[in-house]
């Protein structure tokens, strides 16, 4: 991908999910976190999420917490559309490529911003304590497994 395609990637998300926001300011919806409602993730086992604006398996912008408990290893997976993430809590471990390898990760503490190209394999690991990440995208979205047999049961 080029810098410039890299770019109006960004701000076509960036634009969706300011729309979304609009909208949502619109009509008056503000959100503290003793508002968020986490619930099972519907992409990965072991994972909650709270889901601030749109939904993520429909088309259109959303912007959803997620939530990862200490020690979880996602191993190489993709998603479909181009997504933007800030680390709101805990430190996140990232790295990219269609195998796990610790050597790779970059940690990424509290208030980190990284954006991740669509149909790009990574994957994440939360150590020893709980991360949640928000993000942002098109949808409609997919966690798709490098190795399905290795996805978290």
């Amino acid at each position: 991908m080029t810098t410039l395609s890299a770019v109006k990637s960004l701000l076509t998300v960036a634009l969706g999910a300011a729309c979304a926001f609009a909208s949502a300011q619109e009509a008056g919806r503000t959100l503290t976190p003793a508002d968020l409602q986490w619930k099972a993730s519907t992409r990965v086992k072991g994972l909650e999420q709270a889901d601030l604006i749109g939904d993520s398996t429909k088309p259109g912008a959303y912007v959803q917490r997620v939530r990862f408990p200490a020690n979880f290893v996602n191993p190489p997976h993709s998603h479909p559309e181009e997504r933007t993430y800030t680390v709101i809590s805990g430190t996140w471990y990232v790295g990219w490529g269609g195998q796990f390898d610790e050597t790779k990760l970059l940690a990424l503490p509290p208030g980190s911003f990284y954006t991740e190209p669509a149909n790009v394999p990574h994957f994440v690991l939360s150590r020893g304590e709980p991360v949640v990440v928000q993000i942002s995208g098109i949808g409609p979205t997919a966690s798709r497994f490098v190795d399905p047999a290795r996805a978290p049961k």
